[in-house]
């Protein structure tokens, strides 16, 4: 499939196309407004949240109260300025075989780093961080990475060999052997949540790249298999009680056998949701922040949304990650070409998922698995490379044909 780039008349409204290789335009086209104010607005809401869920921890840690807030401040400009960038430079560019391929490969090899003692950091028992810069430095989480840089490989591999993806050996078997090694690499630090977000990247790219519904359906038994698997492992390695206390207290968290350690987190978010009501306790007037939440600026940052702007509050957000999610599979749809179809579908995906994944562990709704809330959660790595996502997003609806 030929990929082309946008070379513009004089008169700036009607695009000629060129073949790709001689040269990138800057896209000149309007963007998508309304996923631009959507993108912005659910920024604007998590900085302002993080310097109100941040305050007490940073005081606690001993730093200033806005420490946490201002570098999260600092990395939303850093990733604003990436976002506009990406915004102008064709999408087209990452369908090159160097470009996505070495994002690939150069993710891959920082998930094997990160597992070299001395290398990779450690935080409550997951060894997910490169540290740089030494403690109080710059940590990098490689897994953010390479939810991009698997979204932006497959499609380029499905786009290349688009009129064989209804063959197995071609269709199933290379992404099949890519997922499983990456996988392997996540489950070794042990990264569960964002193994499961990364396999559902890929599944899905695979299904709408064109597979058949038959090897897919292989796919998904070896996946399936794949994970019984790792869950024995963990039985094993761990025992049969780990996971039947897991299972009990995610269904009663307020047993007094598990809410004074396995569900303490789970039970005071719940208690910071239910404090809230209708309209919340107002800006900075949460309570379970000062020491009771733990890790309140990180996964657990809605519930301080919740408590302090009440279910009007929780809706809105909501509201915005649906309008997100419906704006960006839309762009996918009325996209120019295959790859930017399914670069569009990866990361619309890869942000409603995660959204939808923190939502239901902060309520209960699923057990604790660690995951962040897309622009919320405090972590330099990930909103970089959230609003790097939006930056191709936004490039994507400038050459669609939206209505």
């Amino acid at each position: 499939m030929a990929v082309t780039s946008a070379k513009f008349s004089r008169a700036g409204t009607k695009p000629r196309m060129r073949p790709a290789g001689k040269g990138t335009r800057i896209i000149k086209n309007d963007l998508d407004g309304v996923l631009l104010g959507v993108v912005i607005a659910l920024l604007v809401i998590g900085i302002l949240m993080m310097f109100s869920a941040s305050y007490p921890a940073a005081i606690e840690d001993g730093m200033s109260g806005t420490y946490y807030a201002t570098r999260q401040l600092a990395f939303a400009g850093a990733g604003l300025v990436l976002m506009g960038i990406l915004s102008v430079v064709p999408y087209q560019f990452f369908s090159k075989l160097w470009v996505s391929g070495s994002a690939f490969a150069a993710s891959v090899i920082m998930l094997i780093l990160v597992l070299i003692p001395g290398v990779g950091k450690t935080v409550n028992g997951a060894t997910r961080w490169i540290q740089f810069g030494g403690d109080g430095g710059i940590t990098f989480q490689p897994s953010e990475m390479m939810k991009i840089a698997i979204v932006l490989f497959f499609s380029m591999l499905i786009i290349r060999n688009e009129h064989r993806m209804k063959t197995f050996w071609y269709g199933i078997v290379p992404y099949m052997l890519m997922l499983g090694l990456i996988a392997g690499l996540m489950m070794k630090e042990p990264h569960l949540s964002g193994t499961l977000i990364i396999g559902v990247l890929a599944l899905t790219l695979i299904f709408v790249g064109g597979a058949r519904p038959t090897h897919f359906a292989i796919l998904i038994a070896v996946g399936a298999v794949g994970l019984t698997v790792v869950v024995l492992y963990l039985m094993h390695s761990k025992g049969i009680g780990y996971f039947q206390n897991r299972i009990l207290s995610w269904l009663d968290p307020f047993n007094e056998k598990y809410m004074q350690d396995e569900t303490w987190q789970t039970c005071q978010s719940l208690i910071a949701i239910g404090s809230g009501g209708m309209f919340g306790l107002g800006l900075g007037a949460s309570r379970q922040k000062y020491q009771y939440l733990p890790e309140a600026q990180n996964d657990f940052v809605f519930a301080i949304l919740c408590e302090e702007f009440g279910f009007v509050g929780a809706f809105t957000v909501i509201l915005l990650f649906c309008l997100l999610v419906f704006r960006g599979f839309y762009i996918a749809a009325k996209a120019k070409d295959k790859f930017g179809m399914l670069v569009a579908v990866g990361f619309t995906m890869h942000i409603g998922l995660q959204a939808l994944l923190n939502i239901a562990v902060v309520s209960n709704a699923i057990p604790n698995t660690g995951i962040s809330l897309p622009f919320f959660s405090y972590g330099g790595t990930a909103l970089m490379m959230q609003l790097a996502e939006m930056g191709v997003l936004l490039n994507i609806s400038r050459q669609a044909k939206l209505d």
